[in-house]
């Protein structure tokens, strides 16, 4: 839902910076790269000290990446399977640091176990979501359907959190209870879309199969109705015994 509306606003507000990169010779992959180990550095290493304010802009800063690449290939006209390739990679790879920096907080100083499952939760499904769809894709599904909670909601909901929670440090009262609270709406959110993707992978499976059916069916009828058209005459006029026998077995009846 917010890849529609988000990714199209920043993508025009980072095209300037997109720009000034090219003429610098930076290649998008390199932008790729960096964005993804900043992004690693500031989930590991702030989050499981409990420190999700700064930890969270360290992050905010580079999850940008992932929007400057992209301008930058289409900016360059290179459209590479491989760039495609190492930026969905990647991403899977800075989500998994998220959500495992979330998970050592809290097996740790968090000392909370179920806040720990639930972390382990959020990077395993993230991860499962993901597959699903590209999975399907590659079979030749269209997987038409994004489903309630998809990268963008991941990673909005959870880092705003962790931001705000962080000020608690600051002596701000009770906000520290809202990373919990996003952490539970990203796992049920991601189980429902997992759901809604793994549904929508069985209807579409179902349908393609039941139109390859009857285009067998129909190739099949249309092979055999020409072949059927010509035997029947050709075994009509091969012989007149077939249109004899009746008057044949009439005589004999008559005897």
């Amino acid at each position: 839902m917010l890849n529609k509306y988000a990714r199209a606003f920043f993508t025009r507000v980072l095209t300037p910076f997109a720009a000034f990169l090219i003429r610098r010779g930076v290649s998008p992959d390199a932008v790729t790269l960096v964005g993804t180990a900043g992004v690693i550095a500031g989930a590991l290493v702030f989050y499981p000290r409990g420190e999700f304010f700064w930890g969270t802009i360290v992050i905010t800063l580079f999850v940008f990446s992932d929007l400057v690449d992209g301008n930058m290939a289409r900016q360059l006209g290179r459209f590479s399977r491989w760039g495609a390739f190492l930026d969905s990679t990647l991403d899977r790879v800075a989500d998994g640091a998220i959500f495992g920096g979330f998970a050592l907080w809290y097996a740790g100083q968090g000392d909370d176990n179920a806040l720990c499952a639930v972390s382990i939760f959020c990077l395993a499904s993230g991860q499962v979501v993901s597959y699903t769809k590209a999975r399907g894709e590659s079979i030749g599904l269209p997987v038409a359907v994004n489903g309630l909670v998809e990268r963008a909601e991941r990673l909005v909901v959870s880092l705003v959190a962790a931001g705000l929670a962080g000020l608690h440090k600051f002596g701000v009262p009770g906000i520290q209870y809202l990373l919990p609270v996003a952490l539970w709406i990203v796992a049920v959110g991601s189980l429902v879309t997992l759901i809604q993707r793994v549904v929508t992978v069985r209807r579409e499976s179902a349908e393609a199969e039941a139109e390859a059916a009857e285009a067998a069916k129909a190739e099949t009828n249309a092979e055999a109705e020409p072949g059927a058209g010509h035997s029947g005459p050709a075994g009509a006029g091969q012989s007149g015994t077939p249109a004899a026998r009746p008057e044949a077995e009439g005589h004999e009846a008559a005897k």
